[in-house]
């Protein structure tokens, strides 16, 4: 697992690139982590950190979790997170983890909860087409219709789509591009729609996988250098 932080979504709104381009954005909240141990093949077979996020009132704690954060000599968080490292030497019991960690990084994968629509139908939640709107169809233009086959298996299947259930689910989005950072307030801009309403939390970590893609700020500085080359050929 690669390192990465929390924050919250606070909304979404548009940023104008010097070409003149608008963008929309989603812009989250930075929560800085406070580191509050170090991990070790020694100790468990892995090298991590563990980082507390969100200040947390000690009414709130149970017994052990007052023993945890007493003997660690910090205040109370609500969110733990483990995040495995290769290089946790250069960490320290009480270092602070913000949004300079992604300060190099071009994309990020972002985690977080989609927004909970209660029970749904087949229409809205499969988008089914439902039954015939005219002649012979009684009460029940917007149902399934049919689950089951014959005899043989005579069953419905597991995982068949019917209403139930819908959204308040953990959904990952992966390659976002980063617009910009705000270091002095802790806010970062990422390109397009994330899951979740507002306030929201939000796990932010490096990409897994390898971006070739160009940033919106490349392709302009590739387009400016190509016009200026063919320029110089005439």
């Amino acid at each position: 697992m690669s390192l990465g932080l929390i924050g919250k979504k606070i909304g979404m709104t548009r940023e104008f690139m010097e070409t003149g381009q608008s963008v929309p954005v989603t812009v989250i909240k930075i929560e800085k982590g406070r580191v509050l141990d170090i991990i070790t093949k020694e100790k468990r077979g892995y090298n991590a950190i563990k980082v507390g996020f969100f200040n947390l009132k000690n009414s709130k704690l149970s017994k052990q979790m007052k023993g945890y954060f007493a003997k660690k000599n910090t205040e109370p968080k609500k969110i733990l997170k483990e995040f495995r490292v290769e290089n946790y030497e250069s960490f320290k019991e009480g270092n602070e983890l913000g949004l300079e960690i992604f300060k190099e990084k071009k994309f990020l994968d972002v985690k977080s909860k989609t927004i909970g629509k209660g029970f749904a139908g087949v229409m809205k939640r499969w988008n089914f087409g439902g039954l015939r709107a005219s002649h012979g169809v009684s009460v029940s233009h917007r149902s399934h219709g049919s689950t089951g086959q014959r005899q043989d298996p005579g069953k419905v299947f597991k995982g068949k789509k019917m209403a139930g259930h819908m959204g308040d689910k953990n959904r990952t989005m992966l390659n976002l591009e980063i617009i910009k950072s705000d270091f002095e307030n802790n806010l970062i801009y990422l390109k397009g729609s994330i899951p979740g309403s507002k306030n929201t939390t939000v796990f932010l970590r490096e990409s897994v996988k390898n971006v070739s893609r160009k940033t919106i700020k490349e392709k302009h500085e590739a387009k400016v250098k190509a016009a200026a080359a063919k320029k110089g050929k005439k």
